[in-house]
């Protein structure tokens, strides 16, 4: 009996680690502070705490690092701009890492990403570095600079 309860705690501690969402996992990370405080700036904490399923392609605060802190700044001051920035960065639907394809890759944004294949996956000018980060609502896959629509 003891076992049985042991081992249906265990299940229930596994499933509550599987339910956390986008937002939950990027703030549990540690390496998105710059992202998740660029989310909350531009009130898009719901959205990605929402069902979706979205895919997310999300810089590290070292590829925010790489952004001129005045840009920056303005860009966090700017609700509208930063918002078109950030869901750039998203896809609607759940695209893991195998089934990644060459070519153009339509954003919440509007505006399309560039998906290239060749020697490692880039979105546009960024790396994909870590991929396959399963959330509740979607997935993850990290990249190492920040991508900018047209």
């Amino acid at each position: 009996m003891k076992k049985l309860i042991i081992s249906t705690l265990l299940s229930v501690s596994a499933l509550a680690a599987q339910a956390q969402d986008i937002v939950d996992i990027a703030v549990g990370a540690g390496s998105f502070k710059t992202l998740v405080t660029a989310v909350q700036a531009a009130g898009l904490v719901d959205v990605l705490k929402s069902q979706g399923p979205f895919t997310v392609f999300a810089p590290t605060d070292d590829a925010f690092a790489k952004v001129p802190k005045d840009v920056l700044a303005a860009l966090l001051a700017d609700k509208a701009k930063l918002t078109a920035v950030l869901t750039y960065h998203v896809v609607p639907g759940t695209v893991m890492a195998k089934d990644v394809a060459a070519g153009k890759v339509k954003t919440v944004q509007g505006s399309e990403l560039t998906v290239s294949t060749a020697g490692g996956v880039k979105v546009d000018d960024a790396n994909v570095i870590k991929t396959d980060i399963v959330a509740s609502n979607g997935v993850i896959h990290v990249i190492d600079s920040v991508v900018l629509p047209k």
